[in-house]
Formats: structure tokens, C-alpha cells, sequence
């Protein structure tokens, strides 16, 4: 199975951009239905993105739509996540997980068995 570490995390200003990355070993990572997750302190953690193990679907939480875009190389063994137009609001530690599926354009946004360890996003004000 796939260990996945994420990256790109930082401090941002309101309205600014961050790309985060996920990198993948020890698995192939064209089998696996990626996903991005966020936890901001004090609440549960949340969807916030998907995509297919073949980049053909995607999937994003109301909150984001229209301002992160998820993509995926996998030659690179790669998921990213997009962030434009930041907030304070989108202040969080952002994860990454995964989920091994045989379908190439299954999503979901609950059923991930894998996860990385997180990086902080804060967007000041």
C-alpha cells in the first residue's frame, strides 16, 4: 500500500494561493481514488476535494468549488491540491488520503483507508 506525504503548506494572506502536493510510495498510485481533506482547529475534519484513479472525475465541497482545483500526475506519483482566492476561513491542516479501487473514475469522499500526515495552511486576514 501507498505512504503519502504532503507538502507545500505555509502562511498566505487573504485572497493569495497555495499549491499543495501529496507524493505517493510504496504502491501504484494509478490504482488509488485520492482525496483532500482539511482540519481546522477545534472541528471535525472535512472533505474538501476527490479525484479518480484516472484524473477523468473530480469532486469538490461547496466550500471550495470554484477556487481549488485537485489534479493528479500519475508518472509522478503525485496529487495536487490548488488553492486560489484563499481565506482565513481555509485555515487548517490540509491531508491527503487515499483509497485502492478497481474502478478508474470511482470518488468518494469518505472511504479513504490511507492517510499522510498533514500540512498547516494559514491565511491571515
Amino acid at each position: 500500500q501507498v505512504q503519502l506525504v504532503e507538502s507545500g503548506g505555509g502562511p498566505v494572506p487573504a485572497g493569495g494561493s497555495l499549491r499543495l502536493s501529496c507524493a505517493a510510495s510504496g504502491g501504484t498510485f494509478s490504482r488509488y481514488a485520492m482525496g483532500w481533506f482539511r482540519q481546522a482547529p477545534g472541528k471535525e475534519r472535512e472533505f474538501a476535494a476527490a479525484i479518480s484513479r484516472n484524473g477523468g472525475s473530480t469532486d469538490y465541497a461547496e466550500t471550495v468549488k470554484g477556487r481549488f482545483t485537485i489534479s493528479r500526475d500519475n508518472a509522478k506519483n503525485t496529487v495536487y491540491l490548488q488553492m486560489n482566492s484563499l481565506k482565513p476561513e481555509d485555515t487548517a491542516v490540509y491531508y491527503c488520503a487515499a483509497r485502492y479501487t478497481s474502478d478508474p473514475y470511482y470518488l468518494t469522499r469518505g472511504e479513504y483507508a490511507l492517510w499522510g500526515q498533514g500540512t498547516q495552511v494559514t491565511v491571515s486576514s
